[in-house]
């Protein structure tokens, strides 16, 4: 069963060892958990419903608590302490392309907003209904859950919007493909909300971003159904593909998606290499990378990053066998942790490995095989999780990141880690701060930045603390040239910064290209672009 209040499975979870308990009392000082509202309080604030009765739609409680908040800090405080403020009005479970439009002719005709509604792993607000005078109309695409068509010539599948990143590898693997698409969120994100968001994954390096490997595919709008041809290239114009993609429900509801896939590969394995510093280490991935050696994935850590990771890693012993080899090898303090991943025959993984291999000597890099690499592997989705963990224990955990040009990574992570670790300075509140590059590219690198504080002594405080931290390094990431987001799309936190990006004219032509799509103005309010 999926939590109502927070990440996941209710099933799963990520406890905090007692050393990491430690680790983070020693940092930060020590938790005070703050009481968590039950879901029948919360039902109980949910109001009577503004929507005219459709045989579609859901109205009842649990079902708009449910669907009513995303997954960001903000989000996470609002569930937990039971003032969610706003509701959908309704949501709508359709089960063909047919109903979605029926449902937006509705819409349309009684003036009610729509919310389009994929996995609810949003952490920017693109979920969330505003308040205002009209009803609001979630409209949930679980049911479009399916592989629709393959093409094994081209290699391009045919998914339903609302199909997650486990039901979309499921449906493709006995088939022998993959799409290779894993965000974080993979367990609960669908492939619409990948398209919605122009979402990346961790092995975008191999298979691409979800704009790499969006093909084609449907949009219902509420002037009739946007159809996108699959064509390998074209320079008949604009693209209008690139339109549908960041459009965050903006102009309508995407019920197909057309993907690129790939066939499975042969094996895959993961490696860590430890270099002596964060100069060393940037230096190596930046020349892989501009070289174009085939990894599948590349992640960099940087050492307060690297000294968290191991302090957390629950296994003492040897983790002291692997610093007392590191040091002897002239790897200490400020060392810095690279994984790279090999995809594909053993051929091709071996030449990878070989290409990449004088690099990571020329710097220093001392590799210590695939034993942490598997670790990283066996958890690489349970991340999100780990926010149960904390708050159990009285802390509050949030992320963010951007993407800058190779000259600016290294002064962007610091200013970012700098407001962030003095952020609540007149709170008298420690914060632990680190980062780690995740998506690297010939031009720049992607900069995701993680951010641990304790909570507050109730709701208000804390979401005021987190307030004040999420300002402040966005102000630097716009400062620094970098963009707003790199993978989490804009939704409502971000929109106050897009401008900085995309100038007067974008936001002009952004709000005309809604405007064609949606003249009426139902379509998620308030995300994307500041109305």
């Amino acid at each position: 069963m999926r939590r109502w209040n927070g990440w996941g499975d209710e099933h799963n979870d990520f406890p905090l060892k007692p050393s990491a308990r430690q680790f983070l009392q020693d940092l930060v000082g020590a938790g005070k958990r703050l009481p968590d509202a039950t879901l029948a309080d919360v039902m109980a604030k949910v109001p009577a419903s503004r929507l005219p009765q459709h045989p579609l739609i859901a109205t009842d409680a649990e079902t708009r608590v449910r669907h009513a908040r995303g997954q960001s800090l903000a989000d996470w405080l609002a569930v937990r302490s039971g003032e969610i403020g706003v509701f959908p009005d309704g949501v709508a479970f359709p089960e063909t392309t047919a109903q979605v439009r029926e449902l937006l002719q509705f819409a349309k005709q009684h003036s009610v907003h729509v919310i389009p509604y994929g996995g609810g792993s949003s952490v920017v607000g693109h979920i969330n209904p505003l308040a205002g005078a009209a009803p609001v109309l979630t409209i949930s695409l679980a049911n479009l859950n399916r592989l629709l068509q393959l093409d094994r010539m081209s290699q391009i599948a045919t998914f339903g919007a609302g199909t997650p990143g486990p039901l979309v590898e499921s449906q493709l693997k006995p088939m022998g493909f993959t799409l290779g698409h894993f965000p974080q969120s993979w367990e609960l994100s669908t492939v619409g909300g990948w398209v919605a968001s122009r979402s990346s994954g961790q092995q975008s390096l191999r298979y691409g971003r979800i704009e790499q490997l969006f093909a084609g595919g449907s949009m219902e709008t509420t002037e009739g159904t946007l159809d996108i041809p699959t064509i390998p290239a074209s320079s008949a114009g604009p693209d209008v593909r690139e339109m549908l993609l960041g459009s965050e429900g903006r102009m309508g509801i995407i019920t197909e998606v057309k993907v690129r896939v790939t066939p499975l590969p042969e094996q895959e394995h993961f490696h860590v290499v430890f270099f002596p510093n964060w100069e060393s280490a940037t230096s190596a991935v930046r020349e892989i990378v501009q070289k174009k050696i085939p990894l599948s994935m590349m992640r960099v850590s940087n050492a307060r990053e690297t000294w968290t990771q191991l302090q957390l890693a629950g296994h003492p012993t040897a983790i002291g066998f692997l610093e007392k080899y590191l040091g002897l090898r002239g790897v200490k303090s400020d060392k810095c942790m690279f994984t790279f991943g090999l995809t594909g025959n053993k051929a091709f993984c071996n030449a990878a490995h070989e290409l990449a291999k004088p690099i990571i000597k020329e710097y220093d890099g001392i590799n210590t095989g695939t034993f942490l690499g598997k670790k990283w592997e066996e958890n690489r989705f349970r991340s999100p999780y780990l926010r149960h963990g904390l708050w159990d224990n009285g802390y509050a955990v949030d992320t963010l990141e951007t993407a800058v040009d190779w000259a600016r990574v290294t002064p962007t992570m610091h200013a970012v880690e700098q407001v962030l670790t003095h952020g609540l300075k007149d709170h008298h509140e420690k914060v632990h701060v680190f980062t780690h590059l995740s998506h690297l590219y010939p031009q720049g690198s992607s900069i995701y930045t993680t951010y641990v504080f304790r909570c507050g002594d109730s709701y208000t405080e804390t979401f005021a603390r987190w307030k004040k931290l999420k300002a402040a390094a966005s102000e630097q990431i716009v400062k620094h040239g970098g963009t707003i987001s790199h993978q989490h799309g804009v939704g409502v936190d971000h929109a106050p910064y897009l401008a900085a990006e995309k100038g007067e004219l974008g936001i002009g032509a952004i709000k005309a290209l809604c405007t064609q799509f949606d003249p009426a103005g139902i379509m998620n309010p308030g995300k994307l672009i500041q109305d």
